[in-house]
């Protein structure tokens, strides 16, 4: 499967890769940054050109380490993607985050600037920010993070709220919330996802999918890993891209063979008897 047909098309015509890397928990620890580098660049060098970090990331750090990873591959290559705290996403101070990611990742301009989380930003500010940096061309586009359905309602009342591109969430087999209600709703208006923590969210959590015997029962079948199971009960979304992190190559190589496992029904019916789909609505889940 090539790039162009694993991409999904975003409201403003640009392609975003369905499968990316995530840099969460990168650039803390000094000892391991070559280790981080690398695998970053395995996993560009495979295919998945889609980088996700923010400005909260190791307080900018692990923006730095896409950075160095990046230094030495054609930027027309590599899709962007980073977060703004909400306290800075207004124009008293989203012009100079959005200017010390860029200046940390090392490049002109970002893919995608999302707002990281709603809490109290203003989002007609946010929208009107985020349009100026479009001018600007510090970015491509914007979206946002964590917003459940009655946020995106909120934002799409402000001027050029509508513009959002995409929305990234928590999601995964065992957090799927967001399939009552969001997802509907977002399809409705042809906004796409970015799924973070596909794989599970905390130890607990992962360790219960990874060993539960119908997700086990799947991979034998398709003689996959569970792991392997869990990235593409996500990547079934033709409208979703995840974005799992990893600095293993075994992982990483893991994970990019992941796009090209095709759940069926059954396989679908038999992992939701263990993790079943909301039947009603439930509080969003963020880490």
């Amino acid at each position: 499967m090539n790039g162009k047909e694993f991409s999904i098309v975003l409201p403003d015509g640009r392609p975003m890769p369905r499968l990316g890397q995530g840099t969460w928990r990168m650039g803390e620890d000094t000892d391991k940054r070559k280790l981080e580098v690398d695998a970053l660049r395995y996993g560009l060098d495979l295919g998945m050109n889609l980088i996700d970090s923010a400005e909260m990331y190791a307080d900018g750090n692990a923006e730095a380490v896409a950075g160095d990873a990046i230094s030495t591959i054609n930027r027309n290559q590599v899709f962007l993607v980073s977060k703004v705290y909400p306290h800075n996403a207004n124009r008293g101070h989203i012009f100079e985050s959005c200017d010390q990611s860029l200046k940390r990742f090392g490049v002109a301009e970002l893919d995608l600037y999302l707002l990281h989380w709603r809490e109290d930003a203003d989002l007609a500010e946010v929208a009107y920010c985020m349009e100026l940096l479009v001018e600007q061309k510090k970015i491509k586009g914007w979206g946002v993070s964590n917003f459940d359905t009655a946020d995106m309602e909120d934002l799409w009342k402000v001027p050029d709220g509508n513009k959002c591109l995409v929305n990234q969430v928590l999601y995964n087999l065992g957090s799927r919330g967001i399939e009552f209600d969001l997802m509907p709703w977002q399809r409705e208006r042809k906004i796409p996802f970015m799924a973070y923590c596909p794989i599970a969210q905390g130890a607990e959590l992962k360790e219960e999918l990874l060993s539960d015997r119908r997700v086990l029962e799947v991979a034998a079948k398709h003689d996959k890993t569970p792991m392997q199971i869990l990235l593409s009960f996500v990547l079934r979304h033709e409208d979703m891209a995840a974005i799992p992190k990893a600095v293993e190559r075994g992982h990483i190589i893991q994970n990019f063979a992941a796009k090209d496992i095709h759940l069926d029904e059954d396989d679908i019916a038999r992992l939701s008897k263990s993790f079943p789909a909301p039947t009603m609505k439930m509080k969003m889940e963020k880490v």
